[in-house]
């Protein structure tokens, strides 16, 4: 089980930082990929934005190589199940570990004291919830959702234990890409917030993206080596130019020896727009066809609730509640 939030159109880090994972793992694995818009609205939003990037992250996934026929896509709202384990979960949750999450700190830090709501703190427990509806053996995430994973583990324990074996314990799959970071400030991960240049959106044409990689930050020594503590813009152009030709960073390394900050720039560029060549192509074909895209979400819903409304019948059973 994965998904990512509807803020924005996907960017290089959500490609190669979780979707090429999960193109692997559908191959080989029964996979539920959802659009977590309950997710999205644990931050300001707007309600007509939020259809609009629903829709167009399906579309994306679609583009990327997920295939409804090998995984369950859908978008979470429509499985209330999400929402009412969620509840359930923060009956055996304390408000400490909830405040002691490095994301909620961070959301705090970024967005002032006096915003988060219960849900931003709440977050974890719905990816939780997510996670454990489906009976979850494996979690493609980055690194900076470990720690929720971990939680998912106590919480799943606890409930087996104090309730009644239920739950699967989860384990966290790591993409084996390096984190992509931002072009502007190679030291925090790309984002679609913050400055836009810092970001290669998947739908940027040709030029847009040479652009941006032309504007990379980098460094003054004009040597070409890996290496992220003192030479983040360089190690993260490599980083990317390794992602988009499937070649290892010390390939790259070796390919650019000697070369000049503007050779790797300009081939960085190239190699990306080649990598992306196929998802823009594909997506333009999605986009004419939105009534199959829905009906794919719609059938993805039907799969997910079946399943969904099990896992609850038998969370309800086991705590005395009534599930009729």
């Amino acid at each position: 089980f994965s998904g990512i939030r509807p803020t924005g159109q996907l960017h290089l880090g959500n490609y190669f930082g979780a979707i090429r994972l999960w193109q692997q793992l559908q191959e080989e694995h029964e996979c539920f990929f959802c659009i977590a818009d309950l997710h999205a609205i644990t931050t300001p939003y707007s309600p007509k934005e939020l259809k609009h990037y629903t829709i167009e992250t399906a579309i994306n996934y679609l583009s990327l190589g997920l295939k409804p026929e090998k995984s369950v896509l859908f978008i979470q709202s429509t499985v209330p199940q999400h929402a009412e384990l969620a509840w359930i979960l923060a009956t055996i949750t304390s408000v400490g570990e909830l405040k002691r999450m490095t994301q909620y700190k961070a959301k705090i830090k970024e967005l002032g004291q006096s915003f988060p709501n219960a849900a931003l703190l709440e977050y974890p427990l719905l990816m939780a919830a997510d996670i454990l509806l489906y009976q979850t053996s494996l979690v493609p995430v980055g690194k900076d959702q470990k720690q929720h994973v971990e939680l998912t583990r106590d919480l799943a324990r606890r409930f087996n234990h104090r309730f009644g074996s239920i739950f699967t314990l989860p384990q966290v799959v790591l993409s084996e890409g390096q984190s992509i970071k931002s072009l502007q400030n190679p030291h925090k991960k790309m984002s679609k917030t913050g400055s836009e240049k810092g970001c290669i959106f998947l739908t940027d044409s040709p030029t847009t993206i040479q652009k941006k990689i032309q504007a990379a930050v980098t460094d003054s020594d004009q040597t070409i080596k890996y290496n992220p503590q003192r030479k983040p813009g360089i190690s993260n152009l490599l980083n990317i130019y390794a992602l988009s030709t499937n070649i290892s960073l010390s390939e790259a390394e070796n390919i650019f020896r000697g070369k000049t900050y503007r050779e790797l720039k300009q081939a960085t560029g190239e190699e990306l727009i080649k990598a992306l060549s196929d998802f823009q192509e594909k997506r333009k074909r999605w986009t004419k066809h939105l009534p199959q895209v829905e009906g794919i979400l719609k059938n993805g819903s039907e799969q997910a609730k079946k399943i969904a409304a099990a896992t609850m019948q038998k969370v309800k059973e086991k705590m005395g509640l009534f599930s009729h």
